[in-house]
């Protein structure tokens, strides 16, 4: 059993770009609720199922499970349990001052919105905060994807 202790930020600016080594497109859904998020995704030829426990440590630490799943599971749980509630964006690796930064461009209903995600050791661990990230957003459920996901489900079906 893993936890995740992540903090979620808005970018400010494209500047992050030229330092970016990799760039993977993903889709996502959500499959559960309850406290409990269940999340398909799927990244090309790779897909996985990750289990979510509810926020505890002032919202940035949970439980968390990861289960590589076959790709053409991922696919039809993507297209028969999410609907128009699945997410779509360019996840980007940017290494800044020996931190591995995830910076997320959506895309479809969500074009516009730009995330950066940095995975932490501890709750209180200290990083550097590179020059195009802007306000902190890790406790805003807004910002969280199952919320995100949830509002282009609802946009589709109105």
């Amino acid at each position: 059993m893993g936890v995740e202790i992540e903090r979620k930020f808005l970018v400010t600016d494209d500047s992050w770009r030229s330092a970016a080594t990799e760039a993977i497109p993903m889709e996502q859904g959500y499959l559960a609720g309850s406290g409990v998020t269940v999340r398909v995704r799927r990244s090309g030829d790779r897909a996985w199922l990750t289990i979510k426990g509810p926020t505890a440590a002032g919202g940035i630490s949970r439980r968390e499970f990861e289960y590589p799943i076959p790709v053409g599971d991922a696919v039809d749980m993507l297209t028969r349990f999410c609907g128009g509630g699945t997410l779509s964006k360019i996840r980007y690796i940017v290494p800044y001052k020996g931190f591995r930064w995830e910076v997320d461009v959506f895309s479809g209903g969500l074009e516009g919105l730009v995330t950066a995600e940095l995975e932490l050791s501890s709750p209180d661990e200290d990083f550097p905060r590179p020059p195009w990230l802007g306000r902190d957003v890790s406790t805003d459920p807004r910002y969280r994807n199952r919320f995100l996901a949830a509002e282009l489900l609802r946009k589709s079906r109105a």
